[in-house]
């Protein structure tokens, strides 16, 4: 398959402008918000008690995970962002609200729902290295007044955004009823709609602007077991043709991505990666950029470009990343 091209200065001066605008545009990003809290410690022995290591704690930090983390790099890259989603009526769920708010995320489209957790993933980490993760969650479909609350609240606002990111974890938001009412409101308008998809939802996707599945989830979406060119190329084809959207983007770790147009191209961008230490919320980091760049003006072949560079940055650190305008330019810099 072969590689990008490298980019001439009048490529990567455009893209450098393109960030530079960021500031300008408004996403709103909708979906299932995750506190992310993280355990470090260090490994030193074996428990007694079981097989299994004990991990000496030193330190605790709680970040915003899953579509919340989307809205955080949003935020980081400089573009305005409204977030659309639930959180319940507890200590994570506040926490969620307040670190939103230290980051100046509009939040009145975040709805609390009694005697439903927020959903928290805990991480233990001992020397660079996931030990377990516990989860608290709920996957239970949210309905009736709390969906018709979010879903107003995109219709209200849909004159000042530029573009839409669904990003669903199948944590509850992101049901048939959402999307078809993000489908009816969008219809006609020039906003970009992107979803971060699961599979178990593949058939609500349709007719959206791009789909980002990693590679398994291209494979299990299609119905195409991926294992060399001639069948990605083929699931990416399929994808496009049964979802009816105009892009399907295929990230593929350390094999780049590989981007399907409906006018029947392909592109493929490889990996700038040096390091990988945690692919923790890269599909996050992918989705905020492509919203933003699409929004931009960018085609979206450069957004695509653009979410790799980005990728690159967030897989060399531990935990949950989002990056930054300046690491970004930094990047580009040294494309």
């Amino acid at each position: 398959m072969p590689n990008h091209p490298d980019l001439t200065a009048s490529e990567k001066q455009r893209l450098r402008e393109a960030v530079s605008s960021f500031p300008q545009f408004h996403l709103l990003v909708a979906g299932d918000l995750m506190l992310d809290t993280f355990i470090w410690g260090e490994v030193r022995r074996i428990s007694p008690e079981a097989p299994v290591p004990v991990v000496e704690v030193r330190e605790e930090t709680r970040l915003l995970g899953g579509t919340a983390n989307v809205v955080h790099n949003v935020s980081r890259l400089g573009g305005k962002v409204s977030v659309v989603g639930a959180v319940g009526d507890d200590s994570p769920g506040r926490l969620l609200r307040r670190l939103l708010d230290e980051i100046s995320v509009e939040t009145d489209g975040l709805i609390t729902i009694r005697n439903r957790p927020t959903t928290v993933k805990t991480r233990i980490i001992a020397r660079n290295q996931q030990v377990v993760r516990i989860d608290h969650e709920s996957s239970v479909p949210v309905s009736g007044d709390s969906t018709e609350g979010m879903l107003d609240f995109i219709r209200n606002n849909l004159p000042r955004i530029d573009g839409i990111v669904i990003s669903d974890y199948a944590k509850g938001v992101v049901t048939p009823e959402f999307m078809d009412a993000v489908r009816a409101a969008t219809r006609g308008l020039d906003i970009p709609v992107i979803v971060d998809p699961k599979v178990k939802h593949a058939e609500i996707y349709r007719e959206v602007t791009m789909v980002t599945p990693n590679h398994h989830e291209a494979a299990r979406m299609a119905g195409i077991e991926i294992h060399d060119e001639d069948s990605l190329v083929r699931a990416g084809r399929h994808l496009l043709e049964h979802l009816n959207c105009k892009a399907v983007l295929i990230t593929r770790g350390k094999d780049g991505m590989s981007l399907f147009h409906h006018t029947g191209g392909m592109d493929h961008i490889p990996t700038v990666a040096r390091r990988v230490f945690d692919v923790t919320g890269a599909g996050d980091t992918v989705s905020a950029v492509l919203g933003l760049g699409v929004a931009s003006g960018l085609t979206m072949k450069e957004s695509a470009l653009l979410a790799n560079l980005a990728a690159g940055i967030v897989v060399g650190e531990v935990g949950t990343a989002a990056v930054s305008a300046a690491q970004l330019l930094s990047a580009l810099d040294t494309y």
